[in-house]
């Protein structure tokens, strides 16, 4: 009897053992592996210390975004054990920081958490700081945007953790954050560094120089705003470019917004609608339909057509001018685009054919980006279709049916003035690189349109734009 139980007893201890030898070979054999990376998982950590942000500046040098030294404060409450004294004490050393405030952050809390992120605080307030247990306190900086609203659609902003979010700030964040300079190293069971294992060398942040005039941007922005709530206008647009290289010297939108509020503001105001939302410009296009014509030497400036006394049949419908009361007769493409005639367009559109119209507006480059550095460029509507019916094509001749982008308008226009070139629009500065530009028009062609949109200020319907 007492051997049957010594015996069971020792096939019970037999059996445990094995199981021991078993699981001592799982564990340093088979799940070697992952033992090791879990150890590095807990005692091995990665710090990374990005450079300041890059700055942004105007042609001139001038300031537009910039860093400020700013700091966090954050606390874990279950080590003060239910201490509020260092809470009561912070909020007498930095009066922005009300207890009432600091109380509701950390109810119901018990881990890390944040007190408070990018305040501005003194030296002297930072060293009090210190020296108070369960509070601890981060330098950070804090993209500050001194102009405020000025250019903001454009620059855009970055989020509390200073990465670009919009505009320039998120197109070129790569660039302006920088590399971050990667620091291993080993901690102990209660999360101290006790050895550091290597680091990685960053890259500074690179600063962005901008095409802009800061000066000439105010006024831009000033004149805007006054014409759109002049008008009681819903938005308003304003872009003014170098015809010669490309360069957008002022730029923007009204409505706008302030990038250090971004988060009160509308978001229909924070976009630059002046690219990325396209439009019907109606007569403001009239003008590329005379040039295409007088490209492909179907008219002069001098050639006359018969405007029908304002009422002109095509098929089944009619057309009319603009103003209605204005019933031309005969007259020259110069006047038909002076005083801006439907009918006279109509009938130069006709001559042109629909295949040479649709060539030339490619070559505008219409319906398509011209790669302006701004976050959801649209194309514009533009459809290229091998055939068109006479009503649409009288309808785009006069810009309607399609629709373009404040920006696609600017460069377009600009080749008039630089006398038959495209060139990309840019926001930055070019800083004497190699332009690419590509003639679309002739120079006389480019001649002629300019003098017929001289007298299209000075005498016809676009008087009250003239400067």
């Amino acid at each position: 009897m007492i051997r049957n139980k010594l015996f069971v007893v020792l096939v019970i201890f037999t059996i445990l053992f094995l199981a021991v030898l078993v699981r001592a070979f799982h564990i340093q054999v088979i799940s070697n592996d992952e033992l090791i990376s879990y150890s590095k998982d807990q005692t091995l950590r990665f710090e990374k210390n990005y450079p300041n942000r890059g700055r942004i500046y105007d042609r001139n040098g001038y300031d537009l975004a910039i860093n400020v030294q700013t700091y966090s404060l954050f606390t874990i409450p279950k080590l003060l054990k239910g201490d509020h004294r260092p809470y009561k004490e912070l909020a007498r050393i930095a009066p922005v920081l009300t207890y009432e405030k600091i109380s509701k952050r950390i109810k119901n809390r018990k881990r890390y958490t944040w007190l408070a992120r990018k305040i501005e605080l003194s030296k002297e307030q930072v060293d009090k700081i210190k020296e108070l247990p369960g509070i601890y306190i981060d330098a950070v900086p804090k993209r500050i945007y001194p102009n405020h609203e000025l250019l903001s659609q454009a620059i855009g902003f970055v989020g509390v953790d200073n990465k670009g979010l919009a505009g320039l700030e998120y197109l070129f964040d790569k660039e302006l954050q920088g590399k971050p300079r990667i620091i291993k190293y080993l901690r102990d069971a209660k999360g101290r560094a006790i050895k550091f294992e290597s680091q990685e060398v960053g890259d500074d942040a690179k600063d962005l120089h901008l095409s802009i005039d800061k000066d000439l941007q105010a006024v831009s922005e000033k004149i805007l705003k006054e014409a759109v709530i002049k008008n009681e206008a819903f938005r308003g647009g304003i872009g003014i470019m170098n015809p010669d290289n490309g360069e957008i010297l002022a730029i923007a939108n009204y409505p706008t917004f302030d990038g250090e509020n971004y988060k009160h503001s509308n978001t229909n105001n924070r976009k630059l609608a002046f690219v990325t939302d396209p439009f019907e410009p109606g007569s403001s296009f009239k003008v590329f339909t005379v040039a295409a014509a007088i490209e492909n030497k179907i008219i002069r400036p001098d050639t006359n057509y018969y405007c029908e006394k304002g009422r002109f049949k095509i098929g089944s419908h009619y057309i009319g001018e603009a103003d209605t009361r204005k019933k031309y007769e005969w007259l020259s493409v110069k006047d038909i685009l002076k005083y801006s005639s439907n009918i006279g367009t109509t009938k130069i559109a006709f001559d042109l054919t629909y295949a040479k119209f649709n060539a030339a507006m490619d070559f505008f480059r219409f319906g398509q980006k011209t790669n302006v550095e701004v976050p959801g460029e649209s194309r514009g509507i533009y459809n290229f279709q091998e055939n068109t019916s006479s009503l649409s094509l009288s309808n785009m001749s006069f810009g309607q049916g399609l629709a373009t982008t404040g920006i696609q308008m600017l460069a377009a226009y600009s080749v008039f003035a630089n006398g038959g070139y495209y060139i990309e629009p840019t926001l930055l500065l070019r800083q004497d690189k190699m332009i690419s530009k590509k003639r679309i028009i002739s120079k006389q062609t480019a001649d002629a349109l300019t003098d017929m949109l001289i007298s299209v200020v000075d005498e016809g319907t676009g008087t009250n734009a003239k400067i």
